[in-house]
């Protein structure tokens, strides 16, 4: 009984010591593209995160515009010495559909142009709750290689700023 009470103790010691000051977090994402960002943490110091951006740009014969729906896995780990701060590191995947008009660019086209692609992400950033309040900040690069879309290859761009309410 008195092991079973220790180790009981040793697990919520444990589990404090490496707990999160936030659950979930939902908010703005705001990089290249722009959109939405949910995050949940589902063990200890590990987390999924939902991202769906947006972009459109262009000029005439050279527009285009996208949509991307993200998931990542991330693992959190504290940042010595500054108290809310943290840095994560994980991976995912992407589906992008994409749209536009690259007449002037690639003349073998006399329409519109769109194609869906399938993008594998690795993730490196930092991650801060302002203590005594629900907002949440974080900042990330996300190196992307894509594969099946007319943006295709590695992109080294795709990164962004987070700034959430957390719940």
């Amino acid at each position: 009984m008195k092991r079973l009470f220790f180790l009981a103790c040793f697990f919520v010691a444990f589990s404090a010591a490496y707990s999160q000051d936030y659950q979930r977090a939902i908010g703005l994402r705001l990089g290249w593209d722009y959109g939405i960002s949910y995050k949940q943490f589902i063990k200890g110091t590990h987390a999924i995160e939902g991202v769906a951006t947006f972009r459109s740009w262009g000029v005439p014969g050279f527009r285009y515009s996208y949509f991307r729906i993200t998931g990542l896995y991330l693992v959190h780990n504290p940042f010595p010495g500054v108290e809310g701060l943290q840095w994560y590191y994980g991976g995912g995947a992407s589906i992008s559909m994409y749209g536009g008009e690259y007449r002037d660019f690639v003349k073998s086209l006399d329409k519109d142009y769109g194609t869906m692609g399938i993008g594998i992400h690795a993730a490196l950033g930092l991650d801060f709750k302002i203590p005594n309040a629900p907002i949440n900040l974080s900042a990330d690069w996300v190196p992307t290689f894509t594969i099946g879309s007319y943006y295709r290859g590695f992109a080294a761009d795709y990164g962004a700023l987070a700034v959430r309410y957390t719940f």
